[in-house]
Formats: C-alpha cells, sequence, structure tokens
C-alpha cells in the first residue's frame, strides 16, 4: 500500500510503527535522534493519520497491518529493514520478526500479552479514550491541551509525565484520535489477538514501568513467550517516547544495532 509517512536520516532503514489511534508524529521527540543514525521511517498505519484505509472488505487485524507495512516496504524497496513498534505497532513489530521479513525488531509495551480481564480492561479504556475525544469541541480540545490539570486528565492513562508533551502534540494526538476509521474495527479484533510465532530474527522487547493501559505484568508474559529477559523503561508509561526521549532512542539504536 501507499502510505503517508516521514523519512528522515541515513544509515540502515528503521521502521516506526505507532499503536492504534496514533499517527506517526507519536514518534517526534526521538526521531531527530535516531535519524542522527538510521534512515528513520515512521508511517501512518492504514486507517490511521492521514493513510488510505484498507481496501474495501480487508479486515483490520494486527495481521493485515502487518501486510500493509511488509508491502509498504516493498513499494519503497526496502529490503530486511530494522523494525520498532508500540503498543500495537509493537505487535505488529513482532509479527514482522515472525515472519522473517525484518533484520531486527524492537517492541515497546506490546499488544497481544495480556490476560482476559487486562484485554477487557484495556479495550474499555481505549474505547472510553476515544469516546472522549470525539465528544469534544475543537475549540474546546485547545483550551484542555492548555490546562496543565485538563491535560494530565486527558492524557495521563498514555504517558507518565503529560507534562512533557507539549499542547500541540496533544491537540495532533486527539484529532488523530477522532479521525481514526480504522479505529474500531482493529479494537474489536483485538478480542482473537494472541502472541505471534517464534520470532526469526533477533528481537527486544521493552515495558513501560508506569505504563498504566497495558500493564508491566504482561511483561513477564512477553519475556516467556521471547525467552529473554524484557527491559524495563524506568519512569515511563504506554508511550515512551514522550516519556524518555533519550532513553528510548538509546534503545531502539542498541535493538538495530544488533
Amino acid at each position: 500500500m501507499e502510505l503517508a509517512f516521514e523519512r528522515r536520516g541515513a544509515g540502515a532503514p528503521l521502521i516506526l510503527v505507532h499503536g492504534i489511534g496514533h499517527h506517526w508524529q507519536a514518534w517526534l521527540p526521538v526521531l531527530d535522534r535516531l535519524a542522527a543514525e538510521r534512515d528513520v521511517i515512521a508511517v501512518d498505519l492504514p486507517g490511521f493519520g492521514v493513510s488510505p484505509p484498507l481496501p474495501p472488505g480487508t479486515p483490520y487485524t494486527a495481521e493485515t497491518l502487518a501486510d500493509a507495512v511488509e508491502s509498504f516496504c516493498a513499494v519503497l524497496g526496502i529490503r530486511e529493514p530494522h523494525v520498532a513498534g508500540n503498543s500495537l505497532g509493537g505487535y505488529v513489530a513482532l509479527e514482522l520478526a515472525s515472519r522473517g521479513v525484518v533484520r531486527t525488531a524492537c517492541a515497546l509495551s506490546p499488544a497481544g500479552f495480556w490476560s482476559r480481564g487486562e484485554l477487557a480492561y484495556a479495550r474499555a479504556v481505549l474505547r472510553a479514550t476515544r469516546g472522549a475525544a470525539l465528544a469534544v469541541p475543537p475549540e474546546r480540545a485547545a483550551m484542555t491541551a492548555g490546562n496543565p490539570v485538563a491535560k494530565a486528565i486527558s492524557v495521563g492513562m498514555m504517558v507518565a509525565h503529560p507534562g512533557r508533551l507539549s499542547d500541540e502534540a496533544v491537540l495532533a494526538a486527539g484529532e488523530a484520535l477522532r479521525n481514526s476509521p480504522g479505529f474500531d474495527e482493529t479494537l474489536d479484533s483485538f478480542a482473537w489477538l494472541m502472541p505471534p510465532a517464534p520470532p526469526k530474527v533477533p528481537i527486544t522487547v521493552a515495558w513501560g514501568e508506569r505504563d498504566r493501559l497495558l500493564l508491566r505484568r504482561q511483561a513477564v508474559r512477553a519475556a516467556k513467550w521471547s525467552g529473554q529477559r524484557v527491559k524495563l523503561l524506568r519512569g515511563c508509561g504506554h508511550l515512551p517516547m514522550s516519556d524518555d526521549p533519550e532513553m528510548v532512542a538509546r534503545v531502539l539504536l542498541e535493538a538495530s544495532a544488533r
């Protein structure tokens, strides 16, 4: 597919994949740090950001979104890139690693390692978050983004340090969440999402110590699945790129140097 993307830097290609309801701009806090050493391509998944939806009749699942990223790389003429993702994007990265079509994969708080209760909780939070975004008029959204208390309430489930997010980033994320035609069907598909097949390439899994959406105890299951220790991102929430850009960039560069 032809997908919207941002490309910066030079070196080995590194594809960045965002989570459900987000857009490529989720990676802005780390983009230039990564671009100093990698050819970084941050992509909008189909039905999210400003990328077109999946073709009619194609279901929204983590696997079909991984198909789209794989074909996107083929369109750009990139073979076996490094890939990193957050949340749903983390699952996509691991799915591509299980196919053996990437060189390395790094997953930050990836989806798919939940219990049934944790899945129900995460889906309820995500539905409520999108419902709130849809209910807020644009003029009120701007006021919310500029109010420290309101900002903390609106994004506190996703980041450990709301104050480190700019007002512009909060507004843009809210708009992306409202305008995500792939959101509902993708969220419904989580009910059947299981960890992918064992990876065929080196992987790194890291988890936000203060992740309030995909609770950090899920990292234990990810460690058992991968057979390796999961890195704990201290002081970080579900979107660690915003909480500690320097640490996250270091993790991604180390992962893609393996």
